[in-house]
């Protein structure tokens, strides 16, 4: 069972630092019961609880979940797109295409675009639709998504206000996340770090969105 593959690697990172039960439970503010519950595999860790796990123990959220060597081999050698794994209840962990450049005129997750693939937990429900990852670059969008941050992002032509979509400007191959705001004819896509101007995109400066922001992930090592 996945349940107990996360309560085995929990009680082999704690065991492996010499901290016992209620010493674990006091790092993350937590109940005793709490621990025993993850390590017993009664209750399987929300996302919040195993990014505090991971950033305590100073690994990824893989290694607390455990992905398997055979599925990190086909990952590598079959390149799957959107593959689901169950993890426990709550969670799902999905293999989903990370894009690089994009290249002019072909589908976003088209062979040409993908630089490489990332397995990312979900608590459930998934979003539903075509998922596909970004690599952060830059801190325009600090303090919510942090340089180097993978961010999920669900494909569809356009977003709500206020939502933070990846955006392809003209005459450019690689994606920007930015909130967006309609205005008009105009669209404003607006950077979180204030230090950085907004873009205006209109007829003398197209763009299109590519997708809507769904899940980011922090790499902790």
């Amino acid at each position: 069972m996945v349940e107990n593959t996360i309560a085995s690697q929990i009680k082999r990172l704690r065991k492996s630092r010499g901290w016992t039960q209620p010493q674990l439970a006091d790092r993350l503010s937590v109940s005793k019961q709490t621990i025993s519950n993850w390590e017993t595999g009664i209750k399987v860790p929300r996302m919040g609880s195993l990014q505090k796990l991971a950033d305590l123990f100073d690994v990824k959220i893989g290694e607390i979940t455990n992905a398997s060597i055979e599925q990190s081999d086909r990952t590598k050698n079959h390149r799957p797109s959107n593959v689901i794994y169950p993890v426990g209840s709550d969670f799902e962990r999905r293999t989903i295409p990370i894009i690089g450049e994009i290249a002019c005129g072909d589908p976003i997750t088209a062979e040409e675009n993908i630089e490489g693939y990332t397995e990312e937990i979900f608590e459930k429900p998934v979003p539903s639709g075509t998922l596909f990852g970004l690599r952060c670059k830059g801190n325009s969008m600090e303090p919510t998504i942090h340089d180097g941050s993978i961010v999920t992002i669900r494909e569809q032509p356009d977003v709500e206000d206020d939502e933070i979509a990846a955006v392809l400007i003209d005459d450019d191959n690689e994606a920007t996340l930015k909130r967006v705001k309609h205005q008009g004819d105009s669209v404003i896509l607006i950077p979180d770090n204030m230090e950085f101007p907004p873009i205006i995109l209109n007829k003398d400066n197209p763009g299109r969105i590519l997708g809507k922001v769904v899940h980011v992930s922090w790499d902790v090592k």
